[in-house]
């Protein structure tokens, strides 16, 4: 009888403090969906526009620019996703399969195109391969001046000078997977008497679909959010009608109704990508992987092998640096003494942005990552995934989301302003840096977020307890245990968001603030005037900051390095 009374009290506090603790949990993950919530919540707005189309909208575009800007999507999507992919899984095949004179070289330098936007290496072969550029005007000078050579102004330029700087997204993730093809995967090509070039085709190929797949998709999506590059080839697509209704025109209203159909082609691709992916998973047995001994090329073979990766990081990288560097020392030079404060100018502008927009999405995702840690389970994921949606979607999109879900506000204040027989105060989120930022947050979480959450999984639980156990409360804990430990993967995400923010063009051509503008957007309308000279300061600064996250990829693949 006693023992049953000391045991009630004990069976009655085990429940209570499993629910204290789950509340605890649930209390955690209170303010990771909230934040996650206000990530969403512009894509939100935008599909809830599809519950009211404006069908005299639709009918006004398809009778005008819709046919066109549609088409030429879709043919720069498939021509830059076969492009990107035949380069990018062809020489990542070369450096891992094959041993050849400078291969490790090039196997590092190969990433070197990331850090050139589209719209810069754009406007660079504009201006070195159109009609009166240098090269056309020396072959006519040589061949006579009826020489004609194909008009790069067209749609298979735009998807050339595209797929130069995109092919590193396949490139990486299928060198990635070709080093992880065991030896195993080519004794058994071997014992079914494949040679190198039939084991590839039909059995490195098939295990690396799932890599060739998703680098494919992000070149792709990538491709789907420019409109700078299109517009200087003449090769309209439907984020560029988006941009030029929204600034040109000025008719937003038709903006937000393409947004609507390019957000639709956006998901097209995503569940594409899913598709085409599967739930493939392919694992090596055994704790060691012992990967095959590389092919020693010689004589011509190993000629050939060198001058197919100096022919593409030639054009790819060399050419558009060297020509941006050789710009850029005449303006200095043609404008010595004005030249200092207007970038200056510019400077400041992307650098404070990109600061901020970096510490801000950084602290964000911390705050989500370590809440979805602490809760884990679906409705953890279920966070994790709201919050990482809007890097997929175009910068166009998000920036006429943001301005559907901003602009209400915006009115709501002004109309309490009035009521209260105060002056109105204008614009105070559509028209400032802060429908900016917003717009850099949901487009850059994803990024930050997988970046802080893998520096949180070097957390051991067991040192959260014990601190728990001392008495340490939550934002203790996280202050003086987490952030020491995942600083260097906050700092790598600062780096990668800081970086992306300085070369996102739509959305901050939609949303900045009057006075506000970009060393990309400087870029930009200096190329659009062909004032190449004035275009590539600005342009060379982009692409030397771009080099930072390029580099500690370098870093990491040399590590990786068998």
């Amino acid at each position: 009888m006693a023992q049953d009374i000391l045991r009630q009290p004990l069976q009655s506090a085990l429940p209570a403090e499993a629910r204290r603790t789950q509340r605890r949990l649930r209390g955690r993950l209170l303010l990771p969906l909230l934040v996650a919530g206000l990530v969403v919540l512009p894509i939100l707005n935008l599909l809830s526009a599809l519950l009211n189309p404006s069908f005299e909208m639709w009918q006004r575009l398809w009778e005008t620019i819709l046919p066109r800007m549609l088409v030429h999507t879709l043919l720069l999507l498939g021509g830059v996703g076969a492009l990107t992919l035949l380069i990018g899984t062809g020489m990542a095949w070369l450096v891992t399969a094959y041993s050849f004179p400078l291969r490790a070289f090039f196997e590092r330098a190969l990433l070197l195109p990331l850090a050139v936007p589209s719209f810069v290496i754009g406007f660079v072969y504009m201006a070195t391969f159109d009609f009166a550029g240098p090269v056309q005007t020396t072959l006519r000078a040589w061949f006579g001046q009826t020489f004609r050579a194909p008009d790069i102004r067209s749609g298979w330029g735009a998807i050339l000078v595209m797929s130069l700087v995109l092919y590193p997204y396949v490139y990486l993730l299928a060198r990635a997977a070709f080093r992880e093809q065991a030896l195993t995967t080519y004794e058994a090509a071997r014992v079914m008497g494949y040679t190198r070039t039939q084991a590839f085709f039909r059995l490195i190929i098939p295990l690396a679909r799932p890599s060739l797949v998703a680098g494919t998709a992000l070149a792709m999506m990538e491709a789907m959010t420019d409109f700078a590059t299109v517009r200087f080839f003449s090769f309209p697509t439907i984020s560029e009608g988006i941009v030029r209704l929204w600034e040109g025109r000025m008719d937003r209203a038709g903006a937000i109704e393409l947004s609507l159909l390019l957000l639709g082609v956006a998901l097209c691709l995503i569940l594409l990508e899913r598709a085409l992916r599967g739930k493939a998973r392919y694992y090596q047995s055994g704790i060691l992987v012992r990967r095959p001994p590389r092919l020693q090329l010689r004589g011509t073979a190993a000629l050939l092998a060198v001058g197919a990766n100096v022919l593409l990081l030639g054009f790819a990288f060399v050419l558009p640096v060297g020509q941006l560097a050789a710009w850029a020392l005449s303006y200095v030079r043609t404008n010595f003494g004005g030249w200092r404060s207007v970038f200056g100018q510019y400077a400041l502008n992307t650098f404070g942005l990109a600061a901020l927009a970096a510490i801000l999405t950084v602290f964000l995702a911390l705050l989500i990552a370590n809440g979805v840690r602490l809760r884990g389970g679906r409705a953890g994921r279920i966070v994790a995934r709201l919050a990482t949606l809007g890097y997929a979607l175009p910068g166009a999109v998000i920036a006429a989301g943001v301005l559907l879900t901003l602009a209400p506000i915006d009115r709501a204040i002004n109309d309490l302003a009035q009521q209260l027989n105060l002056s109105a105060p204008g614009l105070i989120l559509t028209g400032t840096i802060v429908g900016l930022m917003y717009a850099y947050t949901v487009r850059f979480m994803s990024v930050a977020f997988n970046s802080v959450e893998a520096s949180l999984e070097k957390v051991k639980p067991s040192m959260e307890q014990a601190a728990r156990t001392m008495g340490a409360s939550p934002l203790r804990v996280l202050w003086r245990i987490h952030l020491p430990l995942v600083s260097q993967g906050m700092v790598a995400a600062a780096i990668l968001v800081f970086v992306d923010v300085m070369k996102e063009l739509p959305a901050t051509v939609m949303l900045r603030p009057f006075g506000m503008d970009t060393l990309a957007i400087w870029t930009y309308m200096a190329a659009a005037e062909s004032f190449w000279e004035e275009a590539s300061l600005p342009a060379l600064t982009i692409l030397a900051v771009g080099l930072i996250p390029v580099w500690l990829l370098m870093r990491v693949g040399s590590r990786a390095e068998p």
